[in-house]
């Protein structure tokens, strides 16, 4: 049984699987929530009702900590949250929460996206899905109305001509052809007003193969420190519908990416799709805790332990990080540790219960521990299948988000002393390996957290000994020149370097290249820079392309005033809709409305600057002038980054 989609409908789940057809099935499921009550007989007369009303049944409630005398309720979500009103907040509550579908997989022991007696730890995996894509050219924030769309499938057809006309060929095509998958940028903001004008012209939108779609509702949010958003979406039942342009999942992991975070979720692809990889390994560490009879905490009530400010200045001080001499050195190895938290996670068995108990075996550690070998797995095994890259991707956002839930105040499984206890071995790890290296004769130039950047030689046997001594395992890539960056103030930056790999490759990190806000004209001419600079093997024959990248400079500058203002936008992330000080972003969104864009904060825009003085800029799609001054500036800084490369002389 090959799982497609899932969802709650009817008193019960809808499982779609696919063998050789996709059908329906549906199971009957009503699984009840778990309440403990501090003090049950002060409750006496509240679980008299529950017990009539809601046939609750005592139990006993298994929870990390330990087990609970409690009570199985056979209610939805707002008897649970009565309950906690009347009982005045003295009671816990478990399983509240929890999907259904992904309930009911995981106490059944499938999962989506993968076969009968098939792990889901496995990382090759394989599905003979059939593939649509539709790719709509109109622009999603400036009409409703689609009248130029092309469908991929085993050809690719061109739709044409007046909207009602485009909609009723591309429903016919989603028809006939039938797709499992649709691959569709921007499909979230399109889907409501495909529906809309669906409706209005009197057609079946074909999407959902049942006629039934789930929501999910537009929203804002907070995200290690910067406002991020989400888009409302239309998920359809029995069909996996991927918005290719805002799923992070997919533009990280393709559709193999998107089905193994499914795997190992439980959760639907339509849904793994739209998630971000923390709320990925949060529902992953749900669907283990419920597969080993855990309870899932509706509200945490394990509060941090009272400390002296003492203790807690020493515990909370985050990564080690070891500054950089700025410049340019050759021959340098970057040492780097296989998912590093996660391994400490397991290897010390850190886990919120085990805290003031470390000699019990923690939850966090049993659950992390296969994915942990998949990790490793894939890691090796991508070096000769390169398939594997999109699904080790994955893997490794999924990893580094397990550590960040630990500390985050609602996190189901999650304490801040575990994620100081994370960092502070992490701490322990980076300096005994920086005095390993020195006491061979290493000069170490730099570490972030869980990487040393080191000259000396052998590097297998330093890799070998730091392995050994910390029991985590080690990554090494060779550069055979590198440059760091300095900042302001003269000093290294920490996280801004570039250097050509032993394979010929060249490996950037914080320059404009790399940043997501850089214009596509300017990250062209850093990147025709960078791959001049890749034939340089070492820093005497870097210093004879000192004259090519300078005429890649000079002939930037050239064609900047011609050049089409499209590729000179400037992509941000908007924190707020309403600027005290004026500002080009604060100019961008009012240039948004004005087009009538409604815009929230967290939503991506792109603008170019016409006048910079006067904070007048244009949207991307009708900008037809430049500040030729301030884009010469961002220019200039770019071609600072490169040329810092050159040695004196």
């Amino acid at each position: 049984m090959w799982i497609l989609d899932s969802a709650y409908r009817n008193g019960g789940v809808d499982l779609w699987t696919k063998d050789g057809t996709v059908t329906k099935v549906h199971h009957d499921y009503h699984p009840p929530f778990l309440v403990h009550f501090h003090d049950a007989p002060a409750h006496h007369e509240m679980i008299d009702v529950l017990e009539e009303q809601y046939g609750a049944e005592e139990c006993t409630i298994r929870t990390i900590f330990g087990d609970l005398p409690g009570f199985a309720v056979y209610a939805g979500r707002d008897i649970a949250e009565a309950i906690e009103q009347q009982a005045k907040f003295d009671v816990q509550l478990f399983n509240v929460d929890v999907r259904r579908d992904q309930r009911f997989m995981a106490e059944h022991g499938i999962v989506p996206c993968g076969g009968d007696n098939e792990t889901r730890f496995s990382p090759e995996f394989s599905h003979d899905l059939n593939i649509m894509e539709i790719r709509i050219h109109d622009n999603p924030a400036l009409t409703r109305t689609c009248s130029d769309v092309e469908v991929i499938h085993d050809r690719t057809e061109k739709l044409t001509g007046p909207a009602r006309n485009v909609l009723s060929d591309l429903f016919s095509l989603v028809s006939s052809v039938d797709p499992e998958v649709i691959l569709m940028p921007d499909a979230d903001s399109w889907m409501p007003k495909i529906q809309e004008q669906a409706l209005t012209s009197g057609l079946d939108m074909p999407f959902s193969r049942n006629g039934k779609y789930r929501q999910m509702n537009s929203r804002s949010y907070w995200s290690y420190g910067r406002v991020e958003h989400k888009e409302s979406a239309l998920i359809p039942d029995g069909r996996i519908l991927i918005d290719t342009e805002q799923s992070f999942v997919y533009n990280e992991g393709g559709l193999d990416g998107v089905l193994m975070a499914a795997r190992l979720s439980g959760l639907s692809p339509n849904l793994s799709s739209r998630f971000t990889p923390g709320t990925l390994i949060s529902s992953y560490e749900v669907y283990e805790a419920i597969k080993m009879g855990i309870a899932v905490p509706f509200r945490k009530s394990d509060p941090e332990l009272v400390r002296k400010i003492t203790d807690l200045q020493a515990a909370d001080r985050g990564g080690m990080m070891l500054q950089p001499e700025p410049g340019i050195c050759e021959n340098v190895d970057e040492l780097d540790f296989t998912s590093m938290y996660p391994s400490i996670i397991v290897q010390s068995n850190l886990s919120p219960e085990t805290i003031e108990h470390k000699d019990r075996p923690g939850f966090l550690p049993a659950a992390l521990a296969p994915l942990l070998r998949l990790r490793i797995t894939t890691k090796r095994l991508k070096k000769t299948n390169p398939n594997l890259n999109g699904i080790d991707s994955i893997l490794k956002w999924m990893l580094v988000t397990c550590f960040g839930y630990t500390g985050y105040k609602n996190a189901k499984f999650g304490r801040i002393e575990v994620h100081e206890g994370i960092t502070g071995r992490s701490r322990d790890i980076l300096l005994q390996t920086k005095d390993i290296a020195e006491e061979m004769g290493f000069a170490v130039l730099h570490g972030i957290v869980d990487c040393l950047w080191l000259q000396g030689s052998p590097i297998s046997l330093l890799k070998e000994r730091v392995e050994r001594e910390t029991g985590l395992l080690l990554e090494v890539e060779h550069f055979d020149w590198i440059v760091f960056e300095p900042l302001n103030d003269g000093f290294g930056a920490y996280n801004r370097y570039f250097g050509r790999l032993s394979d010929g490759s060249i490996k950037v990190r914080g320059i404009a290249a790399r940043r997501h806000d850089t214009t596509e004209f300017i990250r062209t001419m850093q990147s025709r820079m960078l791959d001049c600079m890749a034939r340089a093997k070492n820093v005497e024959e870097l210093e004879n392309q000192k004259a090519e990248l300078k005429k890649i400079y000079r002939e930037t500058i050239k064609s900047l005033p011609t050049a089409d203002p499209k590729t000179l936008a400037i992509t941000r992330r908007i924190s707020k809709l309403h600027y005290s000080h004026r500002c080009l972003e604060g100019a961008a969104v009012e240039a948004y409305e004005k087009h009538g864009v409604k815009l929230a904060p967290g939503m991506k825009i792109q603008y170019v600057v016409k006048d910079a003085r006067r904070y007048q800029v244009d949207p991307v799609w009708s900008a037809d002038s430049i500040d030729v001054a301030f884009y010469r500036n961002l220019i200039d800084k770019a071609w600072v980054e490169i040329s810092f490369a050159f040695t004196p002389g």
